[in-house]
């Protein structure tokens, strides 16, 4: 970019592009943004545009219309994102509050984004490996029979069965219950064969047998390969954007269905800009055909920068709100890390 001023004019060129979807014109730049110059002045910052790729010009005697690097100059250029609103936030908190459980906090959550932002909004499930351990529950369901209920800092929970060679006696399960979690809760996943293994040597041989059961049970829980998955709300925005796309929508809806695909993407975008609070690909930055015509902007929850422990997004057509949609993510995914946390 050779002058604040070419910025000046690529902003604006975004600004009316995404409220008309229309190409636009030296002309509607001058009737509508005050840029202080005259229109000659204008149609030269634009042909420089052009020429550095930042704006195209669809057909003969169009308008301009934005390039991804266009968009991407743009979406760097941010440094203050828009608020939400009172109601917005009023909302995000009530509706999010009400959540009984992981899953209904992520459906609950991805809804939301969708509506706040009329695109298709992606949760992906935080995976146990990923994950610290809160508290064990050891719960007899039998004379023999003990059932570990294991809860992670990000609401999983899970369970399993382990059978006891000798009848269960009430004393030793509150100390083993009380021991398991003074060793373990506040761990992460990596660490707890380390900090459970020796538990055993603490207790008589004859209870030996069931803490190394119960130990086994709680460490390959939290640390097996979960299978990675992603909730998805708002898919029949994209049928409002339609002419966004200079193909039909069925790319993106493919994409879309192949969970793997986001799943990789989010992955990627987590990796390579963890330290940032935001994550944006814009078009071919995705690198995957079908999404060439999209954008995706994702946050991490459950945690800042490399602490996250999952991604939240958006996807939709390039032509989209960047500040607004960018200030709906990151303000959701800071409720939603809240929530868990809580």
């Amino acid at each position: 970019m050779s002058s604040e001023r070419q910025l000046d004019v690529l902003r604006a060129i975004v600004q009316d592009f995404v409220r008309s979807r229309e190409p636009v014109g030296s002309r509607n730049l001058v009737e509508r943004h005050n840029l202080g110059v005259s229109p000659a002045t204008i149609r030269n910052d634009m042909a420089a545009l052009e020429d550095n790729g930042y704006i195209a010009q669809p057909h003969t005697s169009a308008g301009r219309i934005p390039t991804d690097k266009g968009y991407r100059l743009f979406v760097d250029q941010i440094s203050v994102m828009k608020p939400l609103s009172a109601a917005e936030r009023r909302a995000i908190t009530e509706l999010l509050e009400g959540a009984v459980d992981l899953d209904d906090a992520l459906e609950r959550t991805v809804r939301l984004l969708a509506q706040l932002t009329q695109q298709v909004a992606v949760v992906q499930y935080p995976s146990l490996r990923r994950s610290t351990l809160r508290h064990v529950e050891l719960v007899p369901t039998g004379q023999r029979r003990l059932m570990v209920v294991i809860i992670t800092d990000n609401g999983r929970v899970e369970q399993r069965t382990v059978e006891s060679l000798t009848d269960l006696d009430p004393t030793f399960i509150a100390e083993l219950r009380a021991r398991l979690n003074a060793a373990g809760a506040g761990r992460q996943a990596a660490r707890l064969p380390k900090v459970l293994g020796d538990l055993a040597e603490v207790f008589g041989p004859e209870d030996r047998p069931l803490v190394d059961a119960v130990t086994n049970a709680v460490v390959e829980e939290v640390s097996q390969e979960t299978e990675e998955r992603i909730v998805m709300a708002g898919t029949a925005n994209l049928a409002r954007a339609d002419l966004d796309f200079t193909r039909t929508i069925g790319p993106v809806l493919e994409a879309l269905e192949e969970q793997v695909v986001l799943l990789r993407l989010l992955s990627e975008m987590a990796e390579e800009d963890g330290e940032r609070p935001l994550s944006v690909r814009i078009g071919h930055e995705t690198h995957h055909a079908n999404l060439a015509e999209t954008s995706v902007i994702a946050s991490g929850y459950g945690g800042e920068g490399p602490e996250a422990i999952a991604q939240i997004g958006i996807v939709g057509p390039t032509r989209m709100d960047y500040p607004t949609t960018m200030a709906s993510v990151r303000a959701v995914a800071r409720y939603l890390t809240r929530l868990l946390s809580g």
